[in-house]
């Protein structure tokens, strides 16, 4: 262990670097871009954080942790943009409501 507690391991992240536990997003995050998701997916599979413990820290469902893990696997990081999340979904592309201006009826 090293002094401040953590096991000192690191993993290859999603860009390629080397990452540590000290790497993965802070606990308070609350813009989840790509890189954030897929750095917290790459700890848990390698054993750098539980799943366990990346859901509690960051208030994550396991269901929701496990999504971010099946889009990455089906559509590679670029599958955890959020605004292409509801097309990955149920593996077809969804029309998405048209914005009106204007009143409603």
């Amino acid at each position: 262990m090293s002094d401040d507690g953590s096991n000192g391991a690191s993993i290859i992240g999603p860009e390629g670097r080397p990452i540590t536990e000290e790497d993965l997003p802070p606990p308070n995050t609350k813009r989840w871009v790509m890189r954030r998701k897929a750095e917290v997916v790459a700890g848990v599979r390698s054993g750098l954080i539980s799943l366990e413990e990346a859901c509690r820290r960051y208030t994550l469902s396991v269901e929701e942790f496990l999504s971010w893990q099946r889009l990455i696997d089906s559509h590679g990081v670029r599958g955890l943009r959020a605004t292409r999340l509801q097309d990955y979904r149920n593996g077809q592309p969804v029309a998405r409501p048209r914005v009106m201006s204007g009143a409603a009826e």
